[in-house]
């Protein structure tokens, strides 16, 4: 097996809640993670040691608890995508900017596996 476009650390779980605002308090004050920012009414994301933790409402044919996402820290995105894909990963989604941070652009990718659950991959370009 070719390792040279593997994946690295998970870096990101996306937790689908069904009021993002509503469920903000409870990750944020009742846990006690870090809040890190909000691009979106729909979307908060918090630390939880070195992990950043989404709160996310349903994305496409997703249900509220039932539509939680890996994602994976990559070096090169597209031909770890490509690799993965290779492999026998489904694409879903091919890589593309997510969002321009202050100091990198944030960039995404997704696949399924065998069972359909969504795997991320995701590159911090700076």
């Amino acid at each position: 097996m070719n390792t040279e476009h593997k994946l690295s650390n998970i870096r990101q779980i996306a937790i689908t809640v069904s009021d993002v605002g509503a469920a903000l308090p409870f990750y944020r004050d009742v846990l006690g993670l870090t809040f890190l920012f909000s691009p979106a009414p729909n979307l908060a994301f918090l630390e939880a040691g070195g992990v950043r933790i989404m709160l996310s409402t349903p994305q496409g044919a997703g249900t509220v608890g039932h539509n939680s996402i890996l994602y994976f820290t990559v070096t090169d995105i597209t031909a770890t995508h490509a690799a993965v894909v290779e492999r026998g990963a489904k694409n879903e989604r091919a890589p593309q900017l997510t969002a321009r941070m202050p100091d990198h652009e944030l960039w995404a990718s997704f696949v399924r596996d065998p069972d359909g659950n969504l795997i991320g991959l995701m590159e911090e370009k700076r």
